[in-house]
């Protein structure tokens, strides 16, 4: 079953995010939660960003000192089986529906979270399945910790 492991937010923008219970998510972006740069982060088309507690796991084996919110993700999923997320696919998180945009290329801001600042290993073009996921918001709502997450 998958489910919200962590909700993460940076009032001032940046990362590391930090631990909520619960968030908002807009149309626009999670609320609570600044993108410094608007370019790259935010709007309808990247409204939130979601990662993998397994991911996350396996990356702390290899030796990185990656946790949730470290990359910048708002939300941290458990359960839910990576190598199937596709641009298109659609779930229900909370009162919240998103649908995914597209992988979410890492840049150097998040070195800290890995040896070597090799921040590429989430690469998608580098390593397929290993990306955090960006989506758009197609109703708003709010979202908790342990939230079921179910595919629409």
């Amino acid at each position: 079953m998958a489910m919200v492991n962590s909700i993460n937010i940076r009032k001032d923008g940046g990362v590391p995010k930090f631990p909520v219970s619960q968030v908002f998510l807009g149309k626009n972006n999670v609320e609570g939660d600044k993108q410094n740069d608007l370019q790259y982060h935010g709007g309808p088309t990247r409204a939130v960003c979601l990662f993998s507690m397994e991911r996350i796991l396996a990356l702390q084996k290899e030796g990185h000192p990656i946790q949730p919110g470290t990359t910048g993700e708002n939300l941290t999923i458990q359960g839910l089986d990576w190598n199937l997320m596709k641009v298109g696919a659609k779930f229900q998180i909370g009162e919240a529906k998103i649908e995914l945009t597209g992988p979410a290329p890492p840049c150097k801001t998040i070195s800290e979270s890995f040896e070597k600042g090799e921040f590429v290993r989430i690469s998608e073009k580098t390593y397929p399945g290993w990306s955090r996921w960006y989506a758009s918001v197609s109703k708003e709502g709010i979202v908790a910790i342990n939230d079921i997450i179910s595919e629409i």
